[in-house]
This record gives structure tokens, sequence and C-alpha cells, in this order.
């Protein structure tokens, strides 16, 4: 049988609630009491009833996480920061995937309530509808949002600063040269996704640069592989002689390296290539990817430590926003396009 919190007290020669006192480092407990207790504890291999304490203090010490696709190492670097954060405040994290299934997700949600957890951060696979949105504004835990596809006057969010992500990428094609380029992104109202479009195609319009072609498709490697594949055999597209392709992920870019290898062309000699995330993978593929760095782990680190925030106010929770900055990361997928 597991010890419990009366088998303490009963060898410390102290009651119940002076053991409680003294394993929560309360007031009202005599140092050498304290220390009595601790050992006894010690000594019996006591460990706490964290689900009897959470009906105590309505509390659970434990966070939900529900992230896309946790194959993809953006999520999981956001994952580890997420982790550390909670462990570093003492709590637990529950990793779930909705496989970029949106009733799953909120499948997910209602089962992350049921198990009382104090807070939950979540990276939607889509727009949230009103209904969603509503369902979510009546959670009695704080919600951290991992992109702006709902009310920020509801929800907490944490991003980097995607359009302005998306802008580098386009000043840094336009400056090679690349005048005829393609942007494969995800669905067409994707958070991060949108706004990294938004970004790339308000820049290029400013530079009066001809309007680049948007293909849509799922956010995932097999995604980029078919976007890149019809950009580069379909007779119609071909006549656009596309020199540039901005992905909207890594993950992307890795699928669109494989088309254009398949093609018989060659990065970045033939077709330049500038993805976004700086995965750990973009560095070493070939040729080394140029992206734009989010800091990953940063990103899940600041929204656990605003949903413990969060969690320890009763009432009031005003929403917080965070966003982190982005930067180029310049290697060897591109060039100045082979005519100049």
């Amino acid at each position: 049988m597991p010890v419990t919190i009366k088998d303490v007290a009963r060898e410390s020669g102290v009651n119940i609630s002076t053991v409680s006192r003294a394993l929560n480092d309360e007031y009202g407990v005599h140092p050498e009491t304290r220390e009595l207790v601790l050992a006894v504890a010690k000594r019996l291999k006591y460990r706490p009833n964290r689900v009897a304490r959470g009906l105590v203090t309505g509390k659970s010490n434990t966070l939900g996480l529900v992230v896309s696709d946790i194959r993809n190492p953006f999520f999981a670097e956001v994952a580890r920061g997420a982790e550390d954060a909670a462990r570093a405040g003492g709590c637990d994290l529950v990793l779930c995937n909705s496989d970029l299934d949106a009733r799953k997700q909120m499948e997910y949600i209602h089962s992350l309530l049921e198990k009382r957890v104090d807070g939950i951060l979540m990276n939607s696979v889509s727009v949230l509808n009103r209904a969603q949105q509503q369902d979510l504004a009546k959670c009695p835990v704080p919600i951290v949002l991992l992109n702006r596809a709902a009310s920020r006057k509801t929800f907490s969010t944490v991003c980097a600063d995607n359009e302005a992500g998306g802008a580098l990428a386009a000043d840094y094609l336009f400056n090679l040269g690349h005048r005829a380029i393609a942007h494969i992104t995800g669905p067409r109202h994707h958070g991060n996704l949108t706004a990294r479009a938004h970004g790339f195609l308000r820049a290029l319009s400013s530079l009066n640069c001809p309007e680049p072609l948007v293909l849509y498709g799922q956010n995932s490697f097999q995604g980029g592989y078919e976007l890149t594949r019809d950009l580069l055999f379909e007779p119609a597209r071909i006549a656009a002689g596309i020199t540039a392709i901005f992905a909207a992920n890594d993950i992307m870019a890795f699928g669109a390296a494989r088309a254009i290898h398949e093609s018989g062309r060659r990065i970045p000699c033939d077709i330049s290539l500038i993805g976004f995330d700086n995965l750990e993978l973009s560095s070493v593929i070939h040729p080394p990817l140029t992206t734009i760095h989010q800091p990953k782990y940063e990103i899940g680190k600041a929204a656990v430590e605003i949903l413990m925030r969060l969690a320890d106010k009763k009432g009031g929770r005003k929403p917080e926003h965070r966003v982190l900055g982005v930067e180029l990361i310049e290697r060897q997928s591109c060039q100045a396009p082979a005519a100049l």
C-alpha cells in the first residue's frame, strides 16, 4: 500500500495538518518539527497524492499542449520549450496530436478539460469558427494560441512576427533579381501561414514586383512536393518561367526540393528556394536551405509562462500577447537568376 500523509503524521508524532504545512513549506511550523517531518517522509518514501491535493487546491499542476503533428520538427522544438518551462514551474505537460483534424483538435480540448488541466496551449489547425471560439471562450482555464486565428480579445497568443518574416523573404529574393516568383503555402486561411503570405505579397507589391503565383495546399512535406511538382510540370505554369520559390515552412521546402530534383532542375542554379522556420535539418540538406528563423523553443516557453501566470489568477484574466522577432538565415539555396 502507498504511504499516506497519515502514516507520516503517525511516525512523526504530529497531526496531519502540521505534516501538510511542513511538506508544503507553509507558515506555523517550528523548524525542528519541519525537519523531523521531512526526514520521516523521506524515510517512508512518501509521495504526495496530487489528485487528492488537486481536489483541495483546485489545481492539477498539469498543462495541455495540442499540436498539429509532433512529427514536424517545428512542434518538437516548441514542445521542448513548453516542457522545460512547465517543469520549472512545477507542472506536467500532456501532449496531444490533432493530426491536422479540426474535429480531433476540439475533442482533445474537451478531454483535457475533463482531466482538469490548469491551462491549454494549442496550435489551431485551421481558423476557429465562431461556434468553436465561443466554445473555447467558456473554458474554465486559460488558453494560449500559437497563432492569431481567433479573437485577441478572448485568447492569449504567442507567435513569431510572421508578416515581417514574409517581407524578409520577399526583399531577399527581389534584391537577388528574381521577378518570376512562386509562393507555396497551406490552406487559404491558416493563421501563421496567412500572415507570412500577406507580408510576402505586400512587400513585393511595394517593390513594384510582378504579382507572384500563390499555390495553396497542405502545409506538409507531401503538400510542398505536390504543389511544386504541379508548378514545374503543368504547361500553363511552366510558361511563367518561375525562378524562385518561397515555401511557407521548411517542411514544405523539403518537399519542394524533392520535386525540383525530380524535374531535373538544380537548386539554386535553376530555381532558388527559401523556407521559413529554420529547422535543424535545413542546415544539413543539400544545398543547405536559406530560411527565415523563428525562435521555436522560446515560443513554447513563453506560452507556458503566460499560461501559468493566468492560471494563478482567479478572475479577470486579461489576454496576453507576445510577438517574437525573426531573422533571415542565408545559406546556399538561393542565388541571382541565371539570366542576370
